[in-house]
Order: structure tokens, then C-alpha cells, then sequence
């Protein structure tokens, strides 16, 4: 219930701060603007700094300009009140402002992650490990409601664990304090992206013992998404968006996870070149970067799955009210 409240809110304002931006949507034309905010800095999006060092955005006729705008809230929030035009964020989001009520919804249009990011990180290493080892142990997650811990309790439900009763779950924690708590001496078991979890195993602090990406199936994670109005004015920006990220998709399919961190490196730049290619590699090795941008129905209602079993999800909303899979499609045939 807070939870949707405070999406309830965040309509508010952002439908008020979009009124008061009214004008600044750019028509079809040569050599767009294309303003994107990403949820966060993160390995796990390496196609989309691909498209734009590869100069796949430029070929395509677009001028794009990157903005990290930490936390979905902030990130819906930016799309919905004109700040950004293109987001970078998990489908969940759309969801939740669709479920709001809204004449202008967020559409999905091109998808960049097809898995869950996170890897369970024990304090040593376990080259056996099995899952019921989290029986009666520490668990230190996610944050409750957000995509990594749904996916995460979604993935342990499926396993026979249920993360109420079967072990001791710790929800309070701020995401950016979460390695800190860990290293610290708090819990048995962590949920970790990359490239943290990395970093844990070169310092010797914790050691990725099983993947919830693998577990929890593919789904549309982080996807590219605009308000329905910016798109039908845009048309040919969102098709070129949506070229460029294909042609990404396809080069890093193509490209070992070391020639892939040469490229990216300059986006990470406190972050060792090593630590970069372990957690490409790691998220290439489990298929965690679309090999194409279509978000297809399956996906999204193993999502809608994901969201219900955690209790975040009111009624589910249809892959046709939220998707839109043509520009992936023109994308896909333009590359044949």
C-alpha cells in the first residue's frame, strides 16, 4: 500500500513539472536529441555504452545524451515530467504508473538486460554449494518492493525456500550500504551485482557461489521505455534509438568479454580493467544481455509473475498495454 501511494505521488508531481515543460518534445527530424536517463551506473547495461563508443547512435543520425539518474523513482520521475526523454530502467516501473492511471502510459520499446543482475555471495567459497545451504542462515537482500529482491524471493520460492520462514531475511539496509553491511560481519549471505561481487572475491571478502539471473528466468529487467506522446511524435528517433542498440546487442554477442571491457572502460573509470572483464564475462556466461531488443510475452508475464508472488502488483497488466515490439522488429529485419 506505501508502496503505491507513493507512486500516486510521484504522478503528481511529475504530471504538475510536465505541464510546466510543455513544448519541449522534439519532432521526426535528422540528427535528434535523444535525452537518456539510466537507473544507475552499472556493467550490467555494457550494450548501452557499446551503442554509444561504437558511435552506433551517430550512424543512426542521433545525438544522445547520458544522465545517471539514481533509483526508478527518480528515473520515472524524470521521464514523466519531460526531464529525460528515453529511460533506462526495469518494466516494473511502467507498471506501477500504468496502474496509477494515466492518459500518456510509459511503453516499453526496446529491451537491454533479459535476466536478473544479482549473485549470491558467501563468505567462502563453495564449489558445492547447494541452495538449501540458506536454510536457517543470515540473509542480507535487497531492498523490499525493488526488482533484485523480488526476483531474488521469486528465485528462492522456486527452489522450496521460502525467505519468511526458512531463513532470517534482513530488508533494511540502504542499497549503496549493502557491500559495507556484508563486509562488516552482517549475515551469512549477500545478494550482490556485479561488479561488486567481483570485487569481493579478488579482496577475499565474499565468494559468488550461484546466480539469481540464472534461477529466476529471463524477464524484461532493464529495458529502453518513453512516454507514449514522446514516441508518437518521434517515431523515427525511437526507430534509430532502437537500431543502434541492436547493432550494440550484436557486436558485444560477438565479442569476447575482454574486448567488450576496452570498450566500456572509460564509463567505469574506478574500476580495475580486470574486475571489469570478470563481471562482463560473468553476466555473458548466464545470457544476461539481450542478444536482441524484443520484449517478447513470455518475458514479461514470467515479470507480472515475479511481481505478484511478491505481493507488489495489483492486477496484472497485458504485454499489448505496456509493450510495443515494432521498432524491435523493423530493427531486427533492417540487420538481416
Amino acid at each position: 500500500m506505501k508502496r503505491r501511494m507513493m507512486w500516486s505521488l510521484m504522478l503528481t508531481v511529475a504530471l504538475v513539472m510536465s505541464a510546466a515543460l510543455a513544448g519541449c518534445g522534439k519532432g521526426d527530424s535528422e540528427n535528434v536529441k535523444i535525452r537518456i536517463g539510466e537507473v544507475t551506473r552499472s556493467v550490467f547495461y555494457a550494450p548501452e555504452y557499446v551503442a554509444v563508443a561504437k558511435g552506433f547512435f551517430e550512424e543512426e543520425g542521433l545525438d544522445v545524451e547520458l544522465t545517471t539518474t539514481p533509483g526508478g523513482d527518480k528515473t520515472m520521475t524524470a521521464l514523466l515530467s519531460n526531464v529525460i526523454d528515453v529511460a533506462l530502467v526495469g518494466s516494473e516501473t511502467s507498471i506501477y504508473v500504468y496502474q496509477q492511471g494515466t492518459d500518456d502510459p510509459i511503453i516499453n520499446f526496446a529491451q537491454l538486460t533479459q535476466t536478473d543482475g544479482t549473485f549470491l555471495v558467501a563468505r567462502e567459497a563453495d564449489e558445492s554449494f547447494d541452495w538449501n545451504s540458506l536454510k536457517g542462515s543470515v540473509f542480507l537482500g535487497q531492498r523490499k518492493g525493488g526488482m533484485p529482491q523480488m526476483a531474488g524471493e521469486f528465485a528462492l520460492k522456486k527452489l522450496g525456500i521460502d525467505p519468511k520462514t526458512d531463513l532470517e531475511l534482513i530488508q533494511n539496509v540502504d542499497f549503496a550500504n549493502i557491500p559495507a553491511a556484508f563486509a562488516s560481519g552482517t549475515g551469512d549471505y549477500v545478494q550482490l551485482f556485479e561488479p561488486t561481487a567481483s570485487i569481493f572475491e579478488k579482496e577475499g571478502k565474499g565468494y559468488v557461489v550461484a546466480s539469481f539471473g540464472a534461477e529466476s528466468g529471463h524477464l524484461p529487467y532493464t529495458v529502453f521505455m518513453a512516454k507514449q506522446s514522446y514516441i508518437n511524435k518521434n517515431k523515427k528517433a525511437i526507430q534509430s534509438f532502437t537500431n543502434a542498440i541492436y547493432k550494440a546487442q550484436l557486436w558485444v554477442e560477438s565479442n569476447d568479454a575482454e574486448t567488450i571491457a576496452d570498450v566500456v572502460l572509460p564509463y567505469f573509470e574506478n574500476v580495475d580493467r580486470d574486475i571489469l572483464v570478470s563481471s562482463i564475462d560473468r553476466y555473458k556466461q548466464q545470457g544476461s544481455y539481450a542478444t536482441d531488443p524484443i520484449i517478447d510475452e513470455a518475458e514479461w508475464n514470467n515479470l507480472l509473475d515475479v511481481i505478484t508472488t511478491a505481493g507488489e502488483l495489483e492486477k496484472r497488466t497485458e504485454h499489448s498495454e505496456l509493450v510495443d515490439t515494432g521498432f524491435a522488429e523493423k530493427a531486427i529485419e533492417a540487420m538481416k
